[in-house]
């Protein structure tokens, strides 16, 4: 078998068979296949496409190139909860203690962010002494112990993942649905769950711009997870404006800290119900959607999940005072509001721009070797449809440095305000095959 005949195949539209596909992985991942030929192979999909069955034999060939994570020694099925990525995804700091409080044990392997905020590990790492490294037999027996925990991903897990994403990232093939399903449904396999729940965020704050792309990646994942002998369904959900009113890793815990205990933003709780009644139910902790909701309601009334929450944090070695007091997290030198130009209604708060601004401010990575200012960010105080006052503030700039006028400029030019009331959308879709 020759490389050069594979790109040549793939190139005039033909499909590759999975004796194929295994022999370019094991290739390009053991460094017998050179970047310039894989570099080839990626263009020849992005113009021509797989199939489903060319995707999940991709998707399971790079699962199997490094570590499959063996999870069966935790009692249960195993319910793992992947976002394709937005501004202000507080939803795993909510979800997880939520959906471990009824019963489901959500054994989480997450990463760090490149972007508009850090990624989960770094969010949870807000909270002084925090673990996220723990070895896989400590991570086991917390989950069976607790029900829950979150980690940082094996240096191991889908190893060739990591490489074709570099090159995608350097060959403008990063944006080709079976690319970008096979990459996130490689680590998902790998890291060992039963069943998967996907939130594909579709909008201006995602990477899946209209909804239509959004649906056709949705689908594509659901089919690769079945195939691989998952349980797999996906939420279509809008990332048009940030979720939540945090965009930020403490101000992101602070939030988390306020929905557990039923005070937090109304969509980022809504979109924790919607995501978390799949999980129980595919979990099979309940028969209908309708009874998973009455059970997380139940769980977060009663402070069940704010308690879940608390043990989790002290078995990760967290300072779990800060459940009490959080605002021991808010640690910013300056709090500075942005008022409003003008009265109206808030029509449009452009997700993306709104996230970059947090990242200026120090909240997110450009590169995976920046650090992360846990302390600042941006808390709105105003959301799509609400109603504001001139000189009202919009939003308050959490900065550890006075002068951030090319923040506030940046968030001027994307908030904009009108005399139009305009009804914000959550969920656009439920895909289950």
């Amino acid at each position: 078998m020759r490389m050069v005949d594979l790109i040549e195949k793939k190139r005039d539209g033909q499909t590759l068979t999975k004796e194929e596909i295994d022999f370019i992985i094991s290739g390009y991942t053991e460094e017998s296949i050179p970047d310039y030929q894989m570099s080839a192979l990626l263009m020849a999909i992005f113009y021509q496409d797989m199939t489903d069955e060319e995707i999940t034999s991709l998707t399971m060939a790079m699962a199997n190139s490094g570590e499959i994570i063996d999870l069966s020694s935790i009692e249960g099925i195993k319910v793992d909860k992947h976002s394709t990525g937005g501004v202000g995804d507080t939803t795993t700091l909510v979800l997880a203690p939520l959906v471990a409080s009824v019963g489901v044990p959500v054994a989480k392997m997450s990463g760090r962010g490149l972007g508009f905020t850090g990624g989960t590990l770094d969010k949870f790492e807000s909270i002084p002494g925090f673990k996220i490294e723990l070895s896989e037999q400590e991570f086991i027996d917390i989950v069976n112990k607790s029900k829950v925990a979150v980690i940082g991903q094996s240096g191991n897990l889908a190893p060739a993942d990591k490489k074709l994403y570099a090159l995608r990232d350097v060959t403008a093939t990063v944006d080709s649905i079976p690319l970008i399903a096979s990459s996130i449904m490689s680590k998902k396999i790998a890291a060992g769950a039963d069943a998967i729940v996907l939130d594909v965020t579709t909008g201006e704050g995602a990477f899946m711009k209209n909804i239509e792309d959004a649906k056709r990646l949705a689908k594509t994942m659901v089919r690769i997870g079945h195939l691989a002998g998952r349980q797999t369904m996906a939420v279509i959900s809008d990332m048009s404006e940030p979720l939540g009113e945090a965009i930020g890793n403490s101000l992101e815990i602070v939030e988390a800290i306020d929905t557990l205990k039923g005070q937090g933003p109304e969509d980022l709780t809504e979109m924790c119900y919607v995501l978390g009644s799949q999980m129980v139910v595919l979990a099979k902790q309940a028969s209908s959607l309708e009874d998973a909701r009455k059970m997380l309601e139940e769980a977060l009334a009663s402070g069940k999940a704010l308690e879940k929450f608390r043990e989790m944090v002290i078995d990760q070695g967290g300072d779990v005072t800060v459940i009490d007091q959080p605002e021991k997290l808010l640690t910013a030198k300056y709090e500075i509001a942005l008022p409003a130009k003008m009265s109206g209604y808030v029509e449009e708060l452009v997700a993306n721009e709104i996230g970059i601004a947090a990242m200026l401010l120090g909240a997110g990575r450009k590169t995976k070797e920046d650090a992360i200012d846990h302390a600042v960010g941006i808390k709105l105080h105003k959301k799509i449809g609400d109603k504001v006052a001139a000189g009202e503030s919009l939003l308050t700039i959490y900065a550890n440095e006075e002068n951030v006028e090319n923040v506030k400029e940046l968030l001027y030019d994307n908030i904009k305000i009108s005399d139009q009331f305009t009804e914000p959308t959550l969920i656009h879709a439920i895909i289950t095959e």
